[in-house]
C-alpha cells in the first residue's frame, strides 16, 4: 500500500521497470539504503520509499543467490560428468 505524501521521492519501485543489477551492485545499493534509513534524518515519507526499495533490492540478491546455489548444486550432482545447465527461472517468494 501507498500513501499518498507530498514530499515523497517520486522515484517508483515497481519491479518491472527496475532495471536487474548484478548481485554485488544490488548488495552494494542495499547497503546504502540501509545506512541511510539507519541514519535517522530521513523524513518519514522518503523512509517508506527506501523501506520498499531496500525490500526489492533483499528480494533480488536473495534470487542471486538461490541461482547460483542451484546451479552449485548441479555441478555437484553432476559427478565427474560435465554439466549441463538447463534455464530455469527462480519464483518469487511474496
Amino acid at each position: 500500500m501507498k500513501w499518498p505524501c507530498p514530499t515523497a521521492s517520486s522515484r517508483s519501485v515497481d519491479d518491472s521497470q527496475q532495471p536487474e543489477l548484478s548481485f554485488e551492485d544490488a548488495l552494494k545499493k542495499l547497503e546504502q539504503v540501509i545506512a541511510s534509513m539507519e541514519g535517522g534524518k530521513v523524513p518519514l515519507a522518503e523512509l517508506v520509499t527506501q523501506f520498499e526499495e531496500g525490500n526489492r533490492l533483499l528480494k533480488q540478491c536473495q534470487g542471486r543467490l538461490k541461482e547460483a546455489e542451484l546451479k552449485i548444486e548441479q555441478l555437484r550432482q553432476a559427478e565427474g560428468k560435465p554439466a549441463k545447465f538447463e534455464a530455469f527461472e527462480v519464483g518469487r517468494e511474496d
